[in-house]
């Protein structure tokens, strides 16, 4: 549906509701930005900001003196400063970097000094025997570690949505369904045509993820850079399978990906992947059979004992990987535009750290509220209350993750309502259970329906 343009122009158009977008809309609304926020898909949080592998990174291992490597160490500061008063979970897991074979064991001193390159000195080299002291369940053939103590499990999507939550409480605006085809610069402002109307916008900030490349080809005419999808396919095991591991499992990383990871997650489930794989397609992560069994294999490979666990869920992601190994983040001089490409597997660790780099880029002027609203959202990890356990919650919907009425409902009204059922999802949980939607999907679509697109259940002839 065509909107009309606003009343006065924008200060920044944020081009992008992934997690990147979500944080930078928030830093600008903050520091006194007049924001608008646009998104192609119907919900937020729809491109590569979907599948990750929810862990709050100290970037140990981040090439030093990199862009990334600032955002990461600003973004995981940020995170601890803020998340108690957006009401974000924290759980403060810790991690092993275990080397399974001799030739990984003879890499771990150059990542621990890459750590400390980093910033992050507290790692402790741990023995084979040491190692498995402190995860009695893993594999015998570990042959060494070290523990990087302040490596942490978050949820993925309540912490973008806060963000975006912020910004628009604060007085952002937030356009969804609504796709940049192309736009032109008079030296003072920017009016970018969208499938929703036109925008006027004294900057434009592109934090479109997976089409990054596409956006600066349609606005500025040429691209810097070429997002080249890198898939990631994921092992959900159920909740029991949890209590196999205490830290985050990972692998010594090679040159091209961090490796397959075996955590828990604050859900109260376990993972096993990602995946780095290659591709053309920006659009689709298939899920292939023959990868999640090696992916199966290789959680078994880790933790024996995860054989004998059941499954709850596999999916996939797909990162925005360019042809260049650090972030690319650049103002283009004289056109009032950010670009704010490159993001990979590290977007949710320096989302807030990358806000704040661009933020110094730009050269508008602003003041910051003075006076700004804290908005808290709904915990959905389990080592803290949930709203099942609080009188009121109107009854439980989603037995599998005690997703309650009121926290479905409440998705689908306030500021930011979910319009997919995906966004429904995000926010409480609700079908990413061990039953995945068999038992709760009645009830979603009838408290769901004239909410979501498409629907998630058509109506009957003649109603």
């Amino acid at each position: 549906m065509t909107q009309p343009p606003a009343a006065e122009p924008y200060d920044v158009a944020v081009i992008g509701a992934g997690v990147i977008g979500c944080a930078i809309a928030r830093r600008f609304t903050l520091n006194g930005a007049r924001v608008v926020v646009l998104d192609k898909a119907a919900d937020i949080l729809d491109g590569a900001s979907k599948g990750n592998s929810a862990i709050l990174h100290t970037g140990f291992d981040a090439p030093p003196g990199s862009v990334e490597a600032q955002c990461i160490a600003d973004g995981y500061r940020e995170y601890l400063d803020i998340h108690q008063r957006l009401g974000l979970p924290l759980d403060k897991a810790g991690a092993l970097v275990v080397a399974w074979s001799e030739a990984e064991e003879a890499l771990l001193p150059d990542l621990i000094a890459q750590a400390h390159e980093n910033g992050v000195t507290d790692v402790e080299p741990l023995t084979g025997s040491a190692t498995r002291a402190l995860e009695p369940e893993l594999a015998s053939t570990a042959r060494a570690s070290f523990r990087v103590p302040r490596e942490y499990l978050i949820d993925p999507w309540s912490a973008p949505f806060a963000y975006l939550l912020q910004a628009v409480e604060n007085g952002a605006d937030l356009r969804r369904s609504t796709e940049v085809t192309g736009g032109g610069f008079d030296g003072a402002h920017w009016r970018l045509e969208t499938t929703t109307g036109p925008i006027i916008a004294a900057t434009i900030i592109n934090a479109a993820g997976l089409y990054g490349d596409v956006v600066d080809q349609r606005l500025l005419g040429r691209a810097d850079f070429t997002i080249k999808p890198r898939k990631g396919q994921f092992v959900v095991y159920d909740k029991p399978a949890s209590r196999l591991t205490r830290h985050i499992l990972l692998p010594v990383p090679n040159a091209v990906t961090k490796g397959i990871v075996v955590c828990r997650t604050v859900w109260g489930n376990l993972l096993v992947g990602p995946t780095a794989e290659e591709q053309g397609d920006r659009a689709h992560a298939t899920l292939v059979p023959e990868t999640l069994a090696m992916l199966k294999r290789r959680g078994a490979e880790i933790l024996p004992a995860l054989a004998q666990e059941e499954v709850t869920a596999i999916y996939a992601g797909l990162r925005p990987a360019t042809e260049f190994k650090d972030y690319q983040i650049r103002a283009h001089e004289g056109q009032n535009y950010i670009t704010v490409g490159g993001i990979r597997s590290t977007g949710l660790s320096s989302a807030l750290g990358t806000a704040r780099h661009v933020f110094a880029l730009w050269q508008g002027q602003v003041t910051p509220l003075p006076n700004s609203v804290w908005p808290t959202v709904s915990n959905l990890a389990e080592n803290a209350p949930r709203p099942w356990q609080s009188p009121g919650h109107g009854g439980i919907v989603c037995h599998c993750e005690l997703a309650t009425r009121a926290e479905v409902e409440g998705a689908l009204s306030g500021p930011i309502p979910a319009h997919t059922l995906a966004g429904v999802k995000r926010r409480t949980r609700a079908t990413m259970g061990r039953c995945q939607g068999f038992y709760c999907s009645a009830a979603l679509a009838t408290l769901t329906a004239g909410h979501l697109i498409p629907p998630l259940a058509e109506p009957a002839d003649g109603q």
